[in-house]
């Protein structure tokens, strides 16, 4: 069914989004895509949404459809498929002034590339989190901070969003009082899953494939994990807060609450325009201007990182290629520089558009996971990581973000991602290793991409009397 311009009411624009979202982050499938915008200049747009009218959620292969009014099936079709097929199912036209007016939120995790692709089960998986977790959502607050505008949009095909209307409404057009919470607090000590010479035999051994010639780059991570107490809401407003960033999120997931704080966009697409912006080259910042003006110029020179990324636009240049129209993709900006809170980054911008007949599961599946993340070739890298990470990545670069009703899609790559489960919070950080990396730079490298998470849980919530205040560089081992 096509419906169209769904309802949509002006509301007061007010500037803190998770303000707003407050009384909702303890609810079940609850979802905030955060912008970062007021903290930084990349931000625009932010999205808030809850109670979906459907939830697909996927593991080892079967997906449970769970509907509002509590009907269950199960499906062992393929899930991106499914999705694909749901979807179409509901169809509205695109508003110009909207990113988003209803349609598929949530997650794609990175082991989902088992359903894509064939791939050895070696590490360990811990979590057990589904590599899938996606809602239907009929209603949705957008805030432009651009235009400093709030509208809550409706798509029209649950008829609870009509019944709800006022009460969504009212909701949203003011700040509400502070929701009493459990205070959050870490209970033990960060724990690595690699202690440094772990890390260091496993980067040999990445070196020895790349001179083999099986690939030419491969994304090696570090998980690190502590146990918690409390509210995982009130960790993510000050992890927003000491690291705000583009493509951030906080999803409320029956298996896991996602804290992300990440710089990368996965994939956009707007009105058949396609846009992907892998990140590649890092360093950390300065103590002060004159050191940070420095590194950022050494980054900007450095052959090796100009390199490393190139080798992931060349792979996200054949994977857009998949799904766009003959002759669109092109690679309109490389080796830009970015800024954040704790590092610098070399960002370059690929993009295309759709091929016809094509959409936006079509486009991820071809892309899916990102090739930043991974190395290349991308299944050869993908097989070394197995082999070489203890345990299973989970939601870290996978993807969060949504598919429209409309057809528009925008994601990220999740990195500077956390992953709270019963207690304990879990978190990755890694880099890609060319022939030329060197093993001490890259080591560190993963404690400069984790420096605000491990800032949140060591210096902000650590136990009284424990040792705080940046990373350690050897971790114990988990």
């Amino acid at each position: 069914m096509t419906q169209s311009p769904p309802p949509m009411r002006e509301l007061p624009y007010i500037n803190d989004t998770s303000g707003l979202f407050e009384p909702l982050a303890g609810q079940p499938w609850a979802v905030f895509l955060d912008s970062g915008a007021g903290r930084m200049k990349q931000g625009r747009y932010d999205l808030i949404a809850c109670d979906p009218m459907l939830t697909l959620v996927t593991r080892n292969g079967r997906t449970e459809i769970s509907g509002a009014d509590g009907a269950v099936t199960i499906s062992r079709e393929d899930p991106l498929r499914l999705l694909q097929s749901l979807l179409r199912q509901y169809r509205i036209d695109s508003r110009d002034a909207l990113p988003f007016s209803g349609g598929a939120l949530g997650y794609f995790s990175y082991d989902l590339g088992r359903s894509l692709e064939r791939l050895p089960v070696i590490a360990g998986d811990e979590d057990r989190l589904p590599e899938m977790a996606i809602g239907l959502y009929d209603w949705a607050l957008v805030v432009d901070h651009q235009e400093r505008r709030s509208r809550l949009v409706g798509g029209g095909f649950d008829p609870r969003t009509a019944a709800s209307w006022s009460r969504l409404t009212e909701c949203f057009s003011s700040l509400p009082a502070a929701t009493p919470r459990v205070p959050f607090r870490v209970t033990g000590t960060v724990e690595s899953n690699m202690t440094r010479q772990q890390y260091a035999d496993a980067f040999h051994r990445v070196q020895r494939y790349i001179r083999a010639g099986d690939c030419y780059q491969v994304n090696l991570a570090q998980r690190f994990s502590v146990t918690t107490q409390g509210d995982p809401w009130l960790a993510y407003r000050q992890l927003r807060r000491l690291n705000p960033a583009p493509f951030s999120a906080y999803l409320n997931t029956p298996a896991a609450q996602l804290l992300c704080s990440s710089p990368e966009r996965f994939l956009q697409l707007r009105e058949g325009a396609v846009e992907t912006r892998p990140i590649k080259g890092t360093v950390a910042r300065g103590a002060d201007p004159a050191e940070d003006r420095r590194l950022r110029k050494g980054l900007l020179r450095s052959s090796k990182d100009r390199a490393e990324n190139l080798m992931i636009v060349d792979l996200l240049r054949n994977d857009l290629g998949k799904s766009s129209a003959l002759g669109s993709v092109e690679a309109g900006e490389l080796f830009a520089l970015e800024s954040y809170a704790t590092v610098h980054h070399l960002v370059s911008t690929i993009r295309s558009r759709l091929a016809p007949g094509r959409d936006a599961l079509d486009l991820l599946r071809g892309c899916f996971p990102g090739g930043s993340i991974t190395g290349a070739p991308k299944l050869r890298a993908m097989e070394i990581i197995e082999q070489l990470e203890p345990d299973r990545r989970g939601v870290y670069c996978g993807s969060i973000g949504y598919i429209g009703f409309d057809g528009n899609m925008d994601s990220n790559i999740a990195i500077r991602t956390m992953q709270h489960i019963d207690g304990r919070m879990r978190f990755w950080a890694g880099g890609g290793l060319v022939a030329d990396s060197v093993l001490e730079t890259e080591y560190q490298e993963t404690f400069h991409k984790a420096k605000a998470m491990l800032q949140l849980l060591q210096t902000e919530y650590s136990p009284p009397g424990s040792a705080s205040g940046g990373a350690v560089p050897d971790l114990k081992t988990g």
